[in-house]
């Protein structure tokens, strides 16, 4: 007999040893990948005077997952996935520390820095679809929106604590050692990983060379049917039904709503006139709003329907954001700022969830896939350098204000043509 769905946000932590020990990890590195996020943002603005470059280098980023996003998710979808999230935390290190020593010795351009972008995004095309398709192998069917909700939470959770901790730090040590300390954080969830290698049967003699061997084979297969496959997915995803249509609003908001975030170090400087301190410090509100969603979708509302949560979280948040377009006081901004990122959260906490409960099994990693390359690659490259050479020409505000149009536009028209979005 299935147990009844609790109201405690963390009850699928208590239910599966391996989630927490996953969870923990992944909370605990996100919180430097966000000072990371950060730095990175404030160092091109700084290094270039431009939000466009600003927004190039959230291009870059998500330039490999717009190439070889299917690709990935074929990888995924036939591999070992706890080998690959555990080989791309490795590489992410790696990049990361390069980053700091770059960064700390003065020898960081621009160019440098597109480049580590295109390197950290490479390795997250991979890592993103195997990561998320994981947590399904880690919780099962039943616990799995409250579990994408508590990643959610803990993905929030770091948005709150890493800029706060990121703006002290370029305040006292430098822009740098957000990147130094993003290299260790990474050291938590590669030791979480390695204990959920260790306890598992299958896993008993993954060992380096192990593992090598895995991820050589993996690759040999997946290389030889990518392309077939990858096909074969994509007709699947995007054959006419709830998934296309839910995947078109997700695809619209990310595009035209996402790059917010990556805009915010302009919107902070040159609409609001702070400095590195203020940035963080709307980005941490932004997290709070983020926490608290993921939270009540974990727990309170979990139980609740999600398609009318998804409806109200559609319309809710391109509203928001058009409210923070007009403002021009930093009181305003962070009395919007955690409403936004509740609603982002909900909203794509729901349709992660609706998704993967909708695509039989077999093509959840091309699933993830998809939705990695329209949440990160889409919205960071497209989204981003088309709202960056937007706010260079007109203002940040009219970047903001115009793509949050265009998302209640979409949204409103796409759940009015389909009810049945709604009573899901």
């Amino acid at each position: 007999m299935t147990a009844a769905p609790s109201r405690n946000p963390f009850a699928v932590l208590a239910r599966h040893r391996e989630y927490r020990i996953f969870w923990t990890g992944q909370t605990a590195s996100l919180v430097g990948t966000w000072m990371q996020s950060m730095a990175q943002g404030w160092l091109a603005l700084q290094l270039s005077d431009s939000a466009l470059v600003v927004g190039l280098v959230a291009a870059m980023n998500a330039m490999p997952m717009l190439l070889f996003s299917f690709h990935a998710g074929a990888l995924v979808d036939r591999g070992d996935r706890l080998a690959i999230v555990t080989w791309a935390q490795r590489i992410f290190l790696l990049e990361a520390t390069a980053l700091w020593l770059l960064t700390w010795s003065g020898l960081i351009t621009v160019p440098l820095l597109l480049v580590l972008a295109a390197v950290h995004g490479a390795c997250a095309t991979v890592e993103i679809p195997a990561r998320q398709s994981f947590v399904y192998e880690l919780v099962g069917r039943d616990d799995l929106q409250p579990a994408i909700a508590l990643n959610s939470s803990g993905f929030n959770l770091a948005r709150v604590v890493g800029p706060a901790i990121g703006g002290v730090v370029i305040a006292k040590l430098g822009l740098a050692w957000c990147f130094g300390i993003n290299a260790v954080s990474y050291g938590f969830v590669l030791f979480g990983l390695h204990t959920i290698a260790k306890e598992r049967v299958a896993a008993a003699h993954h060992t380096f060379e192990f593992a090598v061997q895995a991820i050589a084979r993996t690759v040999r297969d997946a290389v030889h049917a990518s392309n077939a496959s990858a096909i074969e997915g994509l007709r699947y995803l995007l054959r006419p039904g709830l998934v296309r249509d839910l995947l078109g609003v997700v695809t619209v908001g990310a595009i035209f709503g996402g790059p917010v975030i990556p805009l915010m170090p302009v919107f902070a400087r040159e609409r609001l006139g702070l400095g590195a301190g203020g940035y963080g410090t709307l980005l941490s509100a932004i997290g709070i709003g983020g926490v608290i969603g993921a939270l009540l979708l974990a727990g309170p509302l979990s139980q609740a329907r999600r398609g009318r949560l998804l409806t109200v979280a559609a319309i809710a948040y391109p509203t928001l954001l058009f409210a923070l377009s007009l403002s021009r006081v930093t009181w305003v901004a962070l009395a919007v700022l955690p409403f936004v990122g509740m609603m982002l959260i909900v909203f794509n906490s729901l349709a992660n969830s609706m998704l993967q409960l909708l695509v039989a099994d077999e093509y959840r990693g091309r699933l993830m896939a998809l939705y990695g390359l329209i949440i990160i690659g889409l919205s960071q490259s497209v989204g981003a350098l088309t709202a960056g050479a937007m706010a260079r020409a007109f203002g940040v505000q009219w970047a903001v204000g115009g793509g949050a149009v265009v998302v209640l536009g979409y949204a409103a028209v796409t759940l009015r043509r389909r009810p049945e979005l709604r009573r899901s």
